[in-house]
């Protein structure tokens, strides 16, 4: 691991330090220099879509042409590929497309994003309750499951969608799926997220507190809230369940300032993109007005550990790979470290906060 120049107990990263280690991690996303299928970024489905939404946000906040132009291509590569599938996993690619939009315009934008859009509205499969459910490019169906993991890859579109389109309808629709899921995943007694919820069996399934699922949660929430500005009205409670949730995931954080995979399981291995996930969703909550600036601490502490988590050629390490809900708790701390792009692009985007 890198660790040149790194003190532990720094209270602040510099931006120029931040700034070199995201470089870093963003040039082994596009190096193809991994064999593994994780890292490979032509594909239209939610790894890849997770790693051109981080990228995207390291141009937001360095302003580097490179990476706009990188995504530019991307996009002109792979736009053609995402008639393949219409699954919630394979929507999340589609909210770089408003992004891109806001600097490019391009009429090709505009008619995948109206498409994908009412997909969601008017045929993808829900649950008795009505929330989105999870659904894969991969042969497995989830019948009646709802997955903390479709807040940031189809909900975040949604909203994303809604303020590109300024339709009130979409921006509602994303507000009501956001209430679903974390009414029906979120704990009465601590506060954070279950990873799933089985809506035809009531129950929890396995009922792993999974720190990714939580993460997914804390970082599509206030990206979310920010794309439906002006288009509805965010109801009170809604952000009261967030508030809660970000507040309880604290009281699992470690004295290294990271979270285990599984978040009341101190005995299971710590997870690199969980936690860099909530940490880089504690700073888009308090950039958007939801949290306070005291929670600050909580993500500096955890963006110091992520850059010891970096080796020497861009590589995220520590990083689960991919987790469908498991049959027990047990089987989420067998899962093996993958390097994976939503690994580096969880890294990527909290990083970017930095530089």
């Amino acid at each position: 691991m890198i660790m040149e120049g790194l003190h532990l107990q720094a209270q602040a990263i510099s931006s120029e330090f931040a700034r070199a280690k995201a470089a870093s991690v963003y040039a082994f996303m596009i190096s193809g220099s991994s064999a593994d299928n994780r890292m490979n970024i032509d594909l239209w489905d939610w790894i890849p879509g997770v790693g051109v939404l981080a990228i995207w946000r390291y141009f937001e906040k360095t302003g580097s042409r490179d990476a706009l132009r990188y995504l530019t291509g991307w996009t002109a590569r792979n736009l053609g590929k995402s008639c393949v599938h219409r699954t919630v996993n394979s929507t999340a690619p589609f909210a770089l497309l408003p992004a891109l939009h806001s600097v490019a315009p391009d009429d090709s934008y505009t008619e995948s994003v109206r498409a994908t859009a009412q997909w969601l509205m008017d045929q993808a499969p829900r649950t008795r309750e009505g929330a989105f459910e999870h659904t894969v490019t991969e042969p497995a169906a989830f019948p009646e499951q709802v997955w903390a993991d479709t807040v940031y890859m189809a909900v975040l579109f949604l909203a994303q969608a809604a303020g590109m389109l300024g339709s009130a309808a979409y921006a509602q629709e994303a507000l009501r799926q956001l209430e679903l899921h974390l009414r029906l995943l979120q704990d009465d007694a601590t506060g954070v997220l279950f990873h799933g919820w089985n809506c035809g069996e009531r129950h929890h399934m396995s009922g792993a507190r999974w720190t990714r699922a939580n993460a997914w949660v804390a970082l599509g929430f206030p990206c979310i809230i920010q794309s439906v500005a002006g288009l509805a009205d965010i109801p009170a409670g809604l952000s009261e369940r967030y508030v809660r949730l970000m507040t309880a995931l604290l009281d699992y954080q470690n004295e290294r300032g990271l979270w285990h995979t599984v978040l009341d399981r101190p005995d299971f291995y710590e997870e690199t993109s969980g936690s860099a996930g909530i940490a880089a969703g504690i700073i888009r909550a308090i950039e958007c007005g939801l949290l306070d600036g005291k929670h600050r601490e909580a993500a500096d502490r955890t963006a110091m550990a992520i850059i010891g988590r970096i080796d020497e050629a861009g590589r995220v390490i520590g990083v689960s790979g991919g987790t469908p809900v498991k049959e027990s708790l047990e089987d989420y701390n067998l899962i093996p470290f993958k390097d994976t792009l939503y690994g580096q692009g969880l890294a990527l985007m909290l990083l970017s906060e930095y530089a």
